[in-house]
């Protein structure tokens, strides 16, 4: 059976048939799920029954890993459940039992359900996330996908030369904050000091612009706070309207994809201090900055 792309919603996401994952892609299979990525910006495979392995090696197909750090996280090494490539989005400690309801890496991870860009709070942002499913919930748990291409398309001519050229701060600070999450030691501050991203993008193949928004977003350079924040505010509203939003609910093997410089995702509620959603990442490095970066202004900070 060959591999197939079936669109799942008016502006994106396709459902790919006719590939195993277990095993080494072929370049023309590799070459269709990349092209499949420029025009769905999220591909969801079914019944994929992987290994941690078999994800890294699938992954390097579309470019190079992007290995966490002490600035992508609160996590310590010791605390690490899987391997240092695979970046642990589920709800579990290094027993594999839930954490605990107080537990300071499940406050962190209540980001997770802000629509956000994978690790637009690096300097180089990242390229495509890849997220296996180990084990599912009884109840919510879904990740919601928004098209930032239809976004930006459905803006008026006024709209969009307003936000053409803008730069944004990001931050892992800003995201935590708007939950209240503050208590950051000074190393953590340190390591989270924001950097800048473009707020329209335009993807390297197809050259369709979009908008690049996060709940790392919190400012806009050259712009009072008050306002920057009004208008990313509005920004957000109108990306993730039901028209640009695609749900998902999780099978158990299903692997999906998507490309954070195209859609912004999160994950909804679920019961996580009583069930196990263990769910393992993959991202690639976006290899390019989106804005300048003012290394010395920031290190003057």
């Amino acid at each position: 059976m060959p591999l197939e792309i079936k669109q799942l919603h008016q502006h994106f996401v396709g459902e790919v048939s006719g590939v195993d994952l277990t095993k080494p892609l072929t370049a023309a299979e590799a070459a269709a799920i990349e092209a499949g990525m420029d025009r769905y910006a999220v591909l969801i495979f079914h019944g994929q029954d992987i290994t941690d392995e078999q994800q890294i090696a699938f992954s390097k197909n579309f470019g190079d890993l992007e290995l966490p750090d002490n600035k992508s996280n609160i996590i310590k090494d010791h605390e690490r459940r899987v391997r240092r490539e695979i970046a642990d989005v589920s709800n579990l400690g290094k027993d594999n039992e839930p954490l605990d309801r107080n537990d300071r890496r499940r406050f962190f991870n209540f980001g997770n359900q802000l629509w956000h860009s994978d690790s637009s709070f690096r300097v180089i942002p990242s390229k495509y996330s890849l997220l296996s499913c180990r084990s599912v919930v009884s109840r919510g748990g879904n990740t919601e996908f928004a098209d930032m291409r239809a976004a930006y398309d459905a803006l008026d001519d006024w709209q969009k030369a307003e936000v053409d050229g803008l730069i944004c701060e990001h931050s892992l600070m800003y995201s935590r904050g708007i939950l209240g999450f503050t208590e950051l030691t000074d190393e953590e501050k340190a390591n989270f000091k924001p950097v800048r991203q473009s707020l329209v993008r335009q993807h390297p193949v197809t050259g369709r612009k979009s908008l690049y928004l996060s709940a790392h977003a919190g400012g806009i350079v050259g712009w009072p706070m008050p306002e920057a924040r009004s208008l990313l505010r509005d920004l957000n509203d109108h990306a993730t309207h039901p028209d640009f939003v695609y749900v998902h609910k999780w099978r158990l093997h299903d692997l999906v994809i998507w490309d954070n410089r195209q859609t912004m995702h999160r994950v909804r509620r679920f019961p996580d201090t009583t069930e196990k959603r263990d769910m393992r990442r993959t991202t690639l490095t976006g290899g390019v900055q989106t804005a300048q970066q003012e290394d010395q202004l920031r290190a003057a900070e």
